[in-house]
């Protein structure tokens, strides 16, 4: 049998496993929970009753998060022309075009979000078996494939955020730091579940949310009740 730590035999006393919480005791009680040396970050899982395989119940958006995500991402620009001076004034950490492919093609990922042009796209779809696999290819639906670079800059620095239902149907998500405190991590929790729950499929008529789940990066997942966010 797998021998459980001290941290973790004091973290279960704070809470019961059988119980589902509202939104406001599950944050409260998970900021508790997150007693790590370090900030950690706030995550969510939401398990949906969808079947991602189908093209018509499919998961998937972003939202800019009402007080940050409390990740300071590395963001790339590949364009050219007026976007480079654009992307350098809206804060861009890199700005390129071919050789930044090239970089790429070589093995290079030192950058969090890839940000191009739609003229771009013909050369940048090349890059797809190496991209898609870590999640870094450009996607007009999220908003990562545009003409306004300005735009898709400053809502990632606000903290704009991607959901999207994995191979289990799950979509896991961070929502901002402990140190952000309670209020603003409910906030940021009920504005999320409320975008996940308007991106119901139209073929679901059963339940759509099965469970969800919020937990601190060392700490446990606590169950949240469905109907408490659900009426935001």
């Amino acid at each position: 049998m797998k021998k459980r730590g001290k941290r973790y035999h004091e973290l279960v006393k704070l809470f019961n496993k059988k119980l589902k919480y509202t939104s406001k005791e599950a944050v409260e009680l998970c900021l508790q929970a997150a007693n790590a040396k370090f900030d950690e970050t706030i995550e969510v899982h939401v398990k949906l009753s969808v079947d991602s395989r189908q093209a018509n119940q499919q998961v998937r958006g972003t939202l800019v998060l009402p007080n940050g995500n409390g990740k300071n991402l590395k963001i790339l620009v590949i364009c050219k022309n007026e976007n480079v001076d654009i992307a350098k004034k809206s804060g861009a950490d890199l700005i390129g075009s071919d050789e930044y492919i090239e970089k790429i093609q070589s093995g290079w990922f030192d950058f969090d979000v890839l940000i191009t042009t739609p003229d771009m796209m013909p050369t940048i779809s090349k890059l797809g078996k190496i991209l898609g696999p870590k999640g870094l290819m450009p996607n007009p639906k999220l908003g990562t494939v545009t003409s306004d670079i300005r735009k898709a800059i400053t809502e990632i620095k606000l903290g704009k955020i991607e959901y999207r239902t994995d191979k289990n149907n799950i979509v896991h998500c961070y929502i901002g730091k402990k140190s952000f405190g309670s209020d603003k991590i409910l906030e940021n929790f009920e504005s999320l579940m409320n975008t996940i729950a308007k991106a119901r499929p139209v073929s679901i008529k059963s339940q759509y949310i099965r469970s969800c789940f919020i937990s601190s990066t060392m700490g446990l997942g606590i169950a949240v009740n469905e109907n408490s966010f659900m009426a935001v």
